[in-house]
C-alpha cells in the first residue's frame, strides 16, 4: 500500500513541475525563471492560475 502512495505523490510531483516549467516558458521565453519556477512547481501553478491567467 505503502509504494501505490508513494508513486502517486511522485508522478503528482513531477506533473507539477513540467506544468510550471511549460506555464512558465509561454509567459516569460526565459530558461532561467523556468527552472526557478520548475523547483517552486504547484506553487508558481497556482499562482499563475489566480492571477497570471486573466
Amino acid at each position: 500500500m505503502r509504494e501505490v502512495r508513494y508513486e502517486i505523490v511522485k508522478q503528482g510531483v513531477s506533473f507539477g513541475t513540467v506544468l510550471a516549467i511549460v506555464l512558465s516558458w509561454s509567459a516569460n521565453k526565459s530558461i532561467l525563471w523556468a527552472i526557478i519556477h520548475g523547483l517552486f512547481s504547484w506553487f508558481y501553478v497556482l499562482y499563475f492560475a489566480l492571477f497570471k491567467s486573466v
